[in-house]
């Protein structure tokens, strides 16, 4: 992917406290749940649900909150296509990262099977 250093910077420096309503929304309106989102999160950042809440009450921007995470070392199974982008070809780490999880939530909302979204199989 060609990325601009302007488009990386603006991730980097977005919260994920406001998207993080936005995955939540997505997910409900096709019938999936704030714990099913929760699980799909934890198992690509390793963050519980304290972890998870504090990263939240913190206003912590996507660059903070994935540094503090211990990425899943399955994370580069995920591939395909979100927000006009191939994830598996997302050069900047952080940008990478974020539309993982993006393609994560995206994949829960179109009711994949939770084994597949982990990628356990």
């Amino acid at each position: 992917m060609k990325s601009t250093s302007h488009h990386d910077e603006r991730i980097a420096k977005m919260t994920f406290a406001s998207v993080y309503p936005h995955y939540v929304a997505k997910v409900e309106k096709k019938g999936r749940s704030t714990d099913e989102l929760h699980q799909v999160i934890q198992w690509l950042t390793g963050y519980d649900e304290a972890m998870l809440q504090k990263q939240i009450e913190e206003k912590a921007t996507f660059e903070q909150f994935f540094q503090q995470a211990t990425l899943n070392p399955n994370a580069h199974l995920i591939t395909g296509v979100i927000c006009g982008y191939r994830v598996e070809e997302i050069e900047n780490p952080l940008t990478q990262q974020v539309r993982y999880l993006d393609k994560l939530v995206d994949e829960l909302a179109k009711g994949r099977k939770m084994e597949k979204i982990l990628r356990a199989g």
